[in-house]
């Protein structure tokens, strides 16, 4: 098929923590044989932070973030099999979808793609005239990066007709084990933006635990930091960029996941960062959410925290070579069960089963 997939951006992970997802995905996708033309805005700044040059398994099309260049590019999506208009574009995104809708021709499959549902969600909930909600009844189905059965149910009782969770995986050419690096050594590390819902959780499951744990040394990257008041033991690297992710997994002791707010309340929504950290073999701290035995078993294959005491005396019990073990297993577990192959099959039977139920309407 012909896939015409309009997101935030595919060459930057620049403030674009989807781009892993989008990636993995899509170049899996493309295996299998669709064209895809992945169509980003010029935001952010992304385009003068690429971390990777233009793909050969899709055209990437990059529009100024103009409104007309926003309906140029719409207007192509007229050419396409499936239509998706993924959430968290970052320039007009009411208008874009308004657009796509448009411009998709008759039998076309039209596809809202969720990186993000719990926010999705809570302004589809607070505004009867959302947008995205006047819409949704004449879309084809929503697939979502997270969330179980309440995100499913959710969706239904705003007039998704299909809602299908298809979530985060592992790409294992981009994240695999490789030497450790010693600028990036560290007893604990944590890789995330610093986001609103997110800080909280960062100062009870990060910063408070290196407060206390004095003598350990702390990793923190992600941007938006710069500003924060930090324990003298903790490191701020800043933006991290994607291609130094396996390095900064396999050099520490331990590498801390911490969900936002919102995603840890709904649960089976595993962050991008889970499979990075354990295609490379690290062993992976997180926070406890419902759905993580779905993903990783814990104690196993992952350490799980309530509260930063937890974090605290997870590492202070961690050795060397118990950390190994946990890397490994998690290692071999995501290998075998969560691969972006696998979620791409599961995405083709879903266009299969949607196309033909289209063509016998």
């Amino acid at each position: 098929m012909k896939i015409a997939f309009y997101g935030s951006s595919l060459l930057s992970a620049y403030w674009n923590g989807a781009a892993t997802y989008y990636r993995g995905l899509l170049r899996a996708l493309a295996a299998r044989g669709h064209a895809i033309t992945f169509y980003e805005p010029d935001v952010f700044d992304r385009q003068d932070n690429r971390d990777i040059d233009p793909p050969d398994w899709c055209c990437v099309a990059v529009y100024p973030g103009t409104v007309p260049a926003l309906k140029v590019a719409a207007a192509e999506a007229a050419a396409a099999d499936v239509v998706v208009k993924a959430s968290g574009v970052g320039f007009e995104d009411d208008l874009l979808l308004k657009c796509l809708i448009a411009a998709a021709r008759p039998g076309a499959l039209k596809l809202f793609w969720d990186v993000d549902a719990p926010a999705t969600l809570a302004a589809v909930r607070a505004d009867p005239a959302n947008p995205l909600r006047r819409a949704l009844p004449g879309l084809d189905a929503v697939l979502t990066y997270g969330g179980g059965e309440p995100v499913i149910e959710a969706y239904r009782e705003v007039g998704a007709k299909l809602c299908v969770p298809i979530y985060n995986a592992l790409d294992p050419e981009t994240h695999r084990p490789v030497p450790p690096k010693p600028q990036f050594a560290a007893d604990l590390t944590f890789l995330g933006n610093r986001l609103p819902d997110r800080e909280a959780r960062v100062d009870t499951f990060f910063l408070q635990p290196a407060r206390r744990l004095y003598r350990r040394r702390f990793l923190l990257g992600g941007s938006g930091w710069q500003d924060k008041s930090m324990p003298p033991n903790v490191r701020y690297l800043g933006h991290v960029p994607t291609r130094d992710h396996n390095a900064l997994n396999t050099s520490p002791l331990a590498v801390l996941n911490i969900s936002r707010q919102d995603m840890a309340k709904i649960g089976f929504s595993p962050a991008t960062r889970v499979f990075e950290a354990a295609g490379a073999g690290a062993c992976l701290i997180t926070d406890a959410w419902e759905g993580i035995e779905r993903f990783l078993e814990p104690g196993k294959e992952v350490l799980v925290a309530r509260d930063g005491h937890d974090v605290e005396e997870i590492l202070s019990q961690l050795t060397p070579e118990r950390a190994a073990e946990i890397g490994a297993a998690a290692l071999q577990h995501v290998l075998r069960h969560h691969t972006y192959e696998q979620r791409a099959a599961e995405v083709d039977r879903f266009l299969e089963m949607l196309a033909t139920r289209e063509a016998a309407e």
